[in-house]
């Protein structure tokens, strides 16, 4: 939080107001460059020529190097990045703006939307460690093709508040909708649409700010094995998914940066000299009504989920306002409502 996206330099009056002295940053270089070399072992000698942020190094990953070219990976939480370009676009719907990449010291900035969602592969975690309906992840997928429906059971897992786009800490869990006809089948499914209507609410966020909706969603990440999940999202989306064929796309970004440095040369990241990867695709299999009406109803359980935490269970002593919430979402929310102030202030 001390670093200038526009000058991409460190800033100097946010590491004055932290009292940080400068000297003590280290220098900021590309995403692909020489750095150094190994300087034993096996690989010695072998220069290190690229440094990616994981989410970025997914883009790269993903060859997602086109303005409006999008990717979202499935963990614990979700990451949804779209590329913008070279402009800076600021979010009016709860997005982050961030650098996504510069490959090359004499290469251009590219700039990236950022949409988070806290609990995507958690909530998977929590049914197997919680509820204990599960005994291994992957049993989440057959319980699901069972019923092949939520018959009507919508989960809300804010189990640590909602992330993009609404950025609201008093929301906690709920699941709604339930009948005598309830199983663990419908919740495990229901489960699986909360990840789906939690991406389709950040791509929303991204085709209002970016004003050119996505033709479809790249994705990667462990839980993209899981083909209910797949179909489900082109399904809560209305546009086709996109998984290649190569899982692992952090690393292969990252390496990708690497080879392309000047001086290693194993590889060319320009347009024309990219082949096309091999993909699975996951076209819509419902029709668009359906789409939104689940997920009109899904934004009904979300307004329920709301002000659970209040400032009576806070003084009270209730834990779940403290130890639900991590570090980080204090700080960056402290973060940015200081450097909103800053912006609008004119200093940045």
């Amino acid at each position: 939080m001390l670093f200038n996206i526009h000058s991409l330099e460190w800033d100097k009056d946010l590491c004055e107001f932290f009292d940080i002295p400068m000297k003590i940053l280290p220098n900021v270089r590309s995403s692909s460059e020489i750095y150094g070399l190994m300087k034993a072992g096996a690989l010695e000698g072998v220069p290190i020529s690229g440094c990616l942020g994981d989410q970025s190094a997914a883009l790269v990953g993903q060859m997602c190097f086109q303005d409006g070219q999008a990717k979202n990976t499935y963990g614990t939480g979700c990451f949804l990045l779209c590329n913008t370009g070279r402009k800076c676009v600021f979010s009016d719907h709860g997005l982050l703006t961030t650098v996504a990449y510069k490959l090359g010291r004499d290469k251009p900035v590219y700039y990236a939307l950022e949409g988070s969602v806290a609990i995507a592969g958690a909530v998977i975690r929590w049914l197997r460690d919680n509820l204990g309906i599960i005994k291994t992840s992957e049993e989440i997928e057959k319980l699901a093709k069972e019923v092949g429906t939520s018959y009507g059971c919508y989960f809300v897992p804010a189990f640590s508040g909602l992330y993009a786009p609404y950025w609201e800490p008093s929301a906690r869990g709920i699941i709604c909708g339930l009948t005598q006809f309830t199983n663990k089948c419908h919740v495990a499914f229901a489960a699986l649409e909360a990840v789906c209507f939690q991406t389709r609410e950040i791509l929303d966020a991204m085709n209002r700010d970016c004003g050119i909706p996505l033709s479809h969603l790249q994705v990667d990440g462990g839980m993209t094995n899981n083909k209910i999940l797949m179909q489900l999202q082109a399904d809560i989306l209305y546009i086709p998914v996109v998984k290649p064929s190569m899982p692992e796309t952090t690393a292969l970004g990252a390496a990708m940066a690497a080879g392309a440095a000047e001086g290693v040369g194993v590889w060319s990241l320009e347009p024309e000299d990219l082949s096309a990867v091999t993909m699975e695709r996951f076209e819509p299999q419902i029709n668009a009504e359906e789409s939104e009406i689940r997920y009109s109803t899904w934004k009904k359980a979300v307004m329920k989920s709301m002000g659970w935490v209040t400032t009576q269970s806070a003084e009270s002593g209730d834990p779940s306002i403290f130890c639900s919430l991590p570090l980080g979402f204090f700080i960056v929310s402290s973060m940015v409502m200081l450097i909103g102030a800053r912006y609008i202030s004119g200093t940045l």
